[in-house]
């Protein structure tokens, strides 16, 4: 009840959005299916992009890169993949592949005190270039992503059928967010992850080894990103192409602010951002206006949520800054 009164506007827009969404649901029920289906799959790589950005920036290090992190991942997977004929083998390398990156931006940001922007970019062109210049056509999967049917959950009307009639990398997004939330609130490494990136001097007077967090955190948070572009090349479609990460990465930093920097409030972000996707395709063909326009409303609105979003939410205090350990930060 403590938590309900302190997050009282959050709960009341998910109970209004809930109510919404049934009443939807009952006036016609195909297209309310098919229009929050589309919704989480957009939403899915935004999740898990927003999730490293959470965990890295909660750590006190900006993170973005994590476009050319998604986008090497999808390379990576796809192509790991096609060779192996293996999918669980794709997915695993491409973890590995947003791992690789996020310590690539640890070491030359918290070790080599990098300006963090810059070898956010760094990474965001190397990726572009390496996936590009390595991209070869023709490549296939030996057979096509599962579809899962969660016992007892894939039952339940709407929800059932949005999140629990999926497949496993978009089943790990939406059990990360309850994971991370908890982790980052409720345990010992949240605590000190939360104190890393508010004030960095104090935590490392209290013990904490905030240079070794701060590379840890960095390059695990990759993992995200990692499944973000499994789900992209494999999931998603099944097959890889140049640049089809097609900005999603900076989307999950637009939610990223938007939710607060919290794991739960970017979840319901992140679904809010893929129903506007949702109705843009529903509008296709229904609104005599250039299809360009309709594609561009989810990035239109990306840019009015963070205009009024700006002013309300507060970043960790202490993301962006450089630690030396003895000096004060």
């Amino acid at each position: 009840m403590e938590w309900v009164k302190r997050n009282q506007v959050t709960v009341g827009s998910i109970v209004v959005l809930l109510v919404g969404a049934y009443v939807f649901y009952a006036i016609n029920d195909n297209i309310a299916t098919s229009m929050f289906k589309g919704a989480w799959f957009f939403a899915v790589p935004l999740v898990l992009g927003a999730l490293t950005g959470v965990v890295g920036e909660r750590s006190g290090v900006v993170n973005i890169g994590i476009e050319g992190q998604m986008l090497v991942a999808a390379f990576a997977a796809f192509f790991s993949a096609a060779a192996s004929g293996s999918l669980v083998v794709g997915i695993l390398v491409g973890m590995v592949a947003g791992i690789v990156m996020g310590a690539f931006l640890a070491l030359t940001t918290v070790k080599g005190l990098m300006d963090q922007i810059i070898a956010g970019v760094v990474i965001n062109i190397v990726a572009t270039g390496l996936t590009s210049f390595f991209y070869r056509p023709g490549k296939v999967l030996a057979s096509n992503m599962p579809q899962w049917d969660i016992p007892l959950l894939s039952q339940i009307p709407l929800i059932g059928d949005v999140f629990f009639q999926t497949g496993p990398i978009a089943l790990f997004a939406l059990l990360s967010v309850p994971v991370v939330h908890v982790a980052l609130f409720r345990t010992r490494w949240g605590l000190r992850t939360r104190s890393i990136g508010e004030y960095p001097s104090a935590a490392d007077t209290a013990g904490i080894d905030v240079i070794r967090m701060r590379l840890v955190n960095v390059t695990i948070g990759g993992i995200f990103a990692g499944a973000a572009g499994a789900f992209l090349s494999m999931e998603a479609t099944a097959g890889f192409e140049r640049g089809m990460t097609a900005g999603r990465g900076f989307l999950a930093l637009a939610i990223l602010i938007f939710g607060g920097w919290r794991p739960l409030r970017v979840f319901a972000a992140a679904l809010f951002f893929g129903f506007t996707n949702a109705l843009a395709s529903q509008l296709q063909g229904v609104i005599n206006i250039p299809q360009q326009f309709i594609t561009l409303l989810p990035y239109l609105l990306t840019l009015v949520v963070l205009a009024v979003a700006a002013g309300r939410v507060r970043a960790p205090g202490a993301v962006g800054q450089p630690f030396v350990k003895g000096e004060g930060s």
